[in-house]
């Protein structure tokens, strides 16, 4: 057996096996499986995956054997992976500023459904898109902001108009031809139901005041992943809200539904596997993983809660936690996670620290800093 074996049992089948010195992704396809199935069933709309969080190749392709047929697109790269990987799957362009040259490029890749949250960049819309392709329309969503409410950090510091102009963008949409929608994200890692409702409810409002009908309304993404121990996301919970929000505002009016997922399809589907470099003098745990490397995003949001401690041998470290400062591998001293992290007392060197729910923004901003960053990737049965 040993390294011979392509796919490993667990997490602890794989360290006892290659005893690996660099850091691993370990991936369940199932698990990414079951949990677009859940989106798929859950979510009263259709589900497009936000590609960016997790572009690699073996996530598209299980998604799509999952059954999704939609895709959140912010680059004519993600246009072009997305094109080859599911040439028959939607490809939504909701990166609301464009380049002209990017325009052009989605145009000529055929893509139908774009953002906007500017008179700026819809003017740049309207001059190089058509309002048809092969005799289906083009949708223009305008992006709206509102104050964040249970997110974990605000996108509309970078995206997003007002009500009132994303009313103004959408009768502008609506008078040249375009098929109009609206679309929000309401931030981040959003546990509370309550925030998509003030949204959907905005929405109303921006379609009252623009006296235009949006054809679909996108909700965002947004939707929670498994980071903190004992606490899984309510993700019907968010589901069931959106719907009978939806209907109570809307009527018979109501919009198409449309979600555009990232880290809540993707996360929990993978395990960060980091080896204790050092625990110096009793004290501070320097991983050969960091901020630079696959958990690059942990200093922005929060740590990963949900961790485990193996021994070389693939046991579990046992005894009583405390919080300990954790270090990365580089020279950089920005290269430390956030606060302190719950790790057992008799943690040592050679050791490995497991953090489960490490597959959005990790393998896709991961760098090679300081001659630092290699990492492997092996898939598991399971994460357990």
């Amino acid at each position: 057996m040993g390294q011979n074996k392509t796919v490993w049992d667990n997490p602890a089948d794989l360290i006892r096996n290659m005893q690996p010195e660099n850091p691993v992704m370990a991936f369940a396809p199932t698990l990414l499986q079951d949990r677009a199935r859940r989106f798929i069933t859950g979510f009263p709309g259709l589900v497009t995956y936000a590609v960016k969080s997790n572009p690699e190749e073996v996530v598209i392709q299980n998604l799509v054997a999952a059954g999704l047929r939609g895709f959140d697109v912010a680059s004519p790269a993600e246009i072009g992976l997305i094109g080859r990987l599911a040439p028959g799957a939607a490809r939504h362009y909701h990166n609301p500023v464009r380049s002209v040259a990017e325009i052009a490029h989605a145009v000529g890749a055929g893509i139908l459904a774009w953002s906007v949250d500017s008179r700026s960049e819809l003017d740049k819309l309207f001059a190089q898109v058509p309002v048809s392709v092969d005799g289906a329309g083009v949708e223009i969503s305008p992006r709206f902001k509102l104050p964040v409410l249970g997110a974990a950090y605000d996108f509309g510091s970078k995206f997003g108009a007002t009500p009132e102009l994303a009313a103004e963008l959408l009768r502008a949409v609506a008078d040249r031809g375009y098929t109009p929608s609206l679309t929000f994200h309401p931030g981040t890692q959003c546990v509370d139901p309550g925030a998509w409702e003030s949204y959907i409810r905005v929405a109303r409002e921006i379609c009252d005041a623009a006296d235009v009908r949006a054809v679909r309304l996108n909700v965002g993404g947004g939707f929670p992943s498994y980071r903190v121990h004992g606490v899984e996301p309510e993700l019907e919970s968010i589901f069931d809200r959106i719907g009978s929000v939806t209907a109570e505002v809307f009527g018979t009016d109501a919009p198409q539904l449309v979600c555009e997922p990232g880290r809540a399809l993707c996360a929990d589907a993978f395990s960060l596997i980091a080896r204790v470099k050092a625990v110096r003098d009793g004290t501070n745990v320097f991983l050969n993983d960091g901020v630079y490397g696959g958990l690059t995003e942990l200093p922005i949001i929060g740590n990963l809660d949900r961790i485990e401690v193996l021994a070389p041998d693939g046991s579990p470290r046992g005894a009583e936690v405390h919080g300990r400062v954790i270090f990365g591998p580089t020279c950089d001293s920005v290269d430390r996670l956030p606060g302190e992290l719950s790790l057992p007392n008799d943690i040592a060197e050679g050791d490995y620290v497991i953090f489960h729910g490490a597959g959005a923004y990790s393998t896709v901003t991961n760098t090679r800093f300081n001659g630092f960053g290699l990492m492997t990737h092996a898939t598991v049965m399971a994460l357990d």
